[in-house]
């Protein structure tokens, strides 16, 4: 059973409003509310955010304790629109097709 996720954040989640409460004589680990609406789903909005903002896979794999950060891309690559975008930009300035100029 983990803990944390409903000993605390589903209790928390329910006495919010988030989540149904606990159904009345249900065990701890009984909950109506789906596991999107676990704890977990905190992680994720953590990353996706993180990797928004522009910060490497390297260092989020590391932060979320991933043993590789070809994990944390299989999680989350679809958050990260722009990748490529500066090399794209640094080749179009070099080749002399506008974009950044090269330095």
């Amino acid at each position: 059973m983990n803990t944390g996720n409903t000993c605390t954040w589903k209790p928390a989640s329910a006495k919010a409003g988030v989540i149904p409460p606990r159904a009345e004589g249900a065990k701890a680990r009984q909950w109506a509310a789906a596991p999107k609406d676990g704890f977990h789903v905190l992680r994720h909005t953590y990353a996706s955010i993180v990797l928004e903002a522009g910060e490497s896979v390297v260092t989020l794999a590391r932060w979320l304790g991933h043993s590789s950060p070809a994990i944390t891309l299989g999680y989350y690559a679809h958050f990260m629109p722009e990748a490529g975008s500066k090399g794209r930009g640094t080749i179009d300035g070099l080749l002399g097709k506008g974009g950044v100029s090269a330095r």
